[in-house]
């Protein structure tokens, strides 16, 4: 055998080698990306149901639940196509579809939760935030169009300003019946105080009004009752603060 054919023989191995080398990483790199589509859909179908049930019954609306149906629908889609051995993904659908053609007649039936205190406040506000986040990652795949998504986006500031509203209230109403008027009148100022903050004031104006009703009522109370010399802390005022810190930080909806 003559060098030339085995200088041949030799290069010819060595690019089968690489073309075998490349397919195989090819492959590789295929089904890590399978992986990590097929990880990133679960991720956001198991949100979609997160956020469905615990969204309090007083934010839910059928347009809201039909929303967060469709979505998930079009997950469970984009899944079925990258996990094609999933035996309980076609029931899944079938069951979504069923809803989503009922369109804004979907039943609701998300319980309201009283907004009582500060924590419940928060609690409600992160789910408020994975709603967000799910119709942002939604728009950014094409599920949602920009401009539903700008506008949904506004809806959910709305919703997190009606959280807070009821949770002023509440403290401040709590406070009045405890026979604190002035920690009723620092709920109803702080209430005040975040309303006229809000980009759109002038969707609050009721709202807006019916505290500075209530904040008169509660320094004229404090002013024929005044305090002891020390104010003493309570979990009302520690709840404030925090509720105040809170707005002082800069998050997804500023």
């Amino acid at each position: 055998m003559s060098p030339l054919v085995i200088t041949l023989l030799i290069v010819i191995g060595i690019a089968l080698l690489m073309i075998i080398a490349y397919i195989n990483h090819a492959v590789e790199k295929s089904k890590l990306d399978k992986a990590r589509q097929r990880a990133d859909l679960i991720d956001r179908i198991r949100r979609c149901q997160d956020v469905s049930e615990r969204i309090p019954g007083q934010l839910m609306s059928p347009r809201l639940k039909l929303l967060l149906c469709q979505l998930q629908l079009q997950l469970s889609e984009r899944l079925q196509s990258v996990d094609k051995h999933n035996a309980n993904l076609a029931g899944e659908i079938d069951a979504l579809r069923a809803l989503a053609v009922q369109g804004e007649s979907i039943a609701v039936k998300n319980p309201p939760l009283p907004i009582l205190n500060e924590a419940k406040a928060k609690e409600v506000r992160y789910v408020l935030e994975n709603l967000q986040a799910l119709i942002t990652g939604a728009v950014q795949i094409n599920l949602i169009p920009v401009n539903d998504g700008k506008q949904w986006m506004r809806q959910i500031r709305q919703m997190l300003v009606q959280v807070y509203i009821e949770c002023f209230n509440n403290l401040g109403q709590s406070a009045l019946q405890q026979g604190r008027p002035g920690q009723a009148r620092l709920a109803f100022e702080r209430a005040v105080q975040y309303l006229r903050k809000q980009p759109e004031p002038a969707l609050y104006q009721t709202q807006l009004k019916r505290f500075e009703e209530q904040l008169a009522r509660a320094n004229a109370m404090v002013l024929d009752n005044p305090p002891p010399a020390e104010d003493e802390p309570s979990e009302l005022t520690e709840g404030l603060k925090g509720l105040e810190e809170d707005w002082k930080k800069k998050n997804i909806y500023d």
